[in-house]
């Protein structure tokens, strides 16, 4: 734990984490200095700001270079002028994951990907709670991580992010893993795919299990580790010297998931899939709530985090039959007469709508709805997953032009998502499928891309 009486304190950031890392200092004795480029920030009416002096519009140039400590809201780039003068002036600026790492004394998992990291976090709460575990769940959804600091638990999930991944450099998991690396936020990483990866990378530094997507060779680690069991068992953490980080480097190992391939894979007997650990069977496909093959994988990659961090197998299988996911993430909102309505609004880069169409079983027409805003994305990696004649493509917001070049013969452009959806209404017919994946961040036209899956459900409801 870190003592930081007598430091001058800015959080920038007054979101949910920005208050929990409000709480967290003022809890310590210490009033920090908050800073939002918003003129109006969501939580600026919160009780906790009642004593604190909050700097509103813009960062404060000088508030910044006479800080002893910034701690940065993941919504603001490191490259932003002003942050980045005072990180060369040499001001420590860190997130509120670091926060949290220095004060943890509890197992974690830790979770990252373009794709998947929510459904799998998720999962592997609910694997340990069927284990009969307290479990914190947190980070990048839902629960700040700093939060779990106020409760005991005997096993903490974390979903991070990339931009939360870039201060954080006190995390040892006791399994981590990142699920895939698929272009996203170009607009974040002027350097393209290699700088983005590096930030995704970053999860494996001093884990104990590191698990990677054997598919994926982006998701490897860029240190040599031996292969291990997948029996692990978690440990109890404590902070280290850097001898034993050292020594923990050349010990770490990893396992792997895949398809086809990997110590955790699918495997095909006489019609049926199976999860398949090594050589075992362990669960029929059918069994598992969650449809699609690319939530197949998220559940194996759940299943060998679960085991590296110790929960028992069968907890974790158990989990898997029961399981439903996460609303907006691939779900099924609406069926009549035949015809599918699939709400997959939380696809909001191109990997993840490739994951949505990538074995998606279609007895009719696929009526896709892409659009919003690309983030400036290279979309020419869907035109594979776009061809053959029992597909009609819709496209609205921002993007609605570039996303309908990509196979202009079958694509049909809107001012925004009710129109494209009344649009395909009139042309749906029993066995169809209606699927928003839409490839794009929702942020032109709707709050986030909950509002736009809830705005899917209801046209759904309505016109089906």
């Amino acid at each position: 734990m870190v003592d930081y009486r007598g430091k001058k304190v800015v959080i920038i950031g007054l979101g949910l984490t920005g208050i929990s890392c409000v709480d967290f200092f003022m809890a310590r004795g210490i009033t920090p200095w908050v800073m939002d480029t918003r003129v109006n920030p969501p939580q600026l009416d919160h009780q906790l700001m009642a004593d604190v002096e909050c700097h509103c519009g813009s960062l404060n140039r000088e508030g910044l270079l006479e800080a002893d400590l910034i701690v940065a809201s993941p919504g603001i780039a490191l490259s932003d002028p002003v942050l980045n003068e005072a990180i060369v002036a040499g001001v420590e600026v860190i997130g509120d994951i670091e926060l949290f790492c220095r004060e943890n004394q509890v197992p974690i998992v830790a979770i990252t990907g373009s794709n998947g990291k929510s459904t799998v976090t998720m999962l592997l709460g609910e694997m340990a709670q069927a284990a009969g575990w307290q479990v914190g769940v947190g980070g990048n959804i839902g629960t700040p991580a700093l939060t779990l600091l106020k409760q005991e638990y005997q096993l903490i999930v974390l979903e991070l992010s990339s931009f939360q991944l870039e201060t954080t450099y006190s995390l040892r998991a006791c399994a981590a893993t990142v699920l895939n690396v698929t272009e996203d936020h170009n607009d974040r990483y002027p350097l393209g795919m290699q700088q983005y990866q590096r930030a995704k990378l970053r999860i494996y530094e001093n884990a104990q299990t590191c698990v990677v997507n054997a598919d994926d060779t982006g998701t490897m680690p860029n240190f040599a580790m031996p292969q291990c069991a997948v029996s692990l068992q978690a440990m109890p953490r404590r902070a280290m010297s850097q001898q034993e980080k050292d020594e923990q480097k050349k010990n770490n190992c990893w396992v792997s998931f895949g398809i086809d391939v990997g110590d955790y894979h699918l495997s095909k007997q006489q019609g049926t899939i199976w999860l398949q650990v090594g050589r075992k069977k362990v669960l029929d496909t059918k069994e598992i709530k969650l449809n699609g093959r690319h939530n197949y994988t998220n559940a194996l990659a759940a299943l060998a985090l679960a085991d590296a961090a110790g929960i028992p197998r069968s907890s974790s299988l158990k989990a898997l039959t029961t399981y439903q996911g996460l609303p907006h993430r691939f779900q099924l909102v609406f069926e009549n007469r035949g015809i599918r309505w699939i709400n997959d609004s939380k696809a909001t880069n191109v990997g993840s709508t490739e994951a949505a169409l990538d074995g998606l079983q279609l007895v009719g027409t696929l009526h896709l709805l892409l659009g919003g805003d690309g983030k400036s994305a290279d979309f020419s990696g869907l035109t594979r997953f776009l061809q053959g004649d029992h597909i009609r493509i819709y496209c609205f917001g921002r993007d609605a032009q570039q996303l309908a070049q990509l196979r202009p013969e079958v694509s049909q452009r809107t001012d925004n998502l009710r129109q494209a959806m009344q649009l395909l209404a009139g042309q749906i017919v029993s066995g169809d499928t209606v699927l928003l994946s839409p490839a794009c961040a929702s942020l032109d036209q709707f709050r986030n891309f909950e509002q736009r899956g809830d705005e899917f459900s209801r046209l759904a409801k309505e016109l089906g």
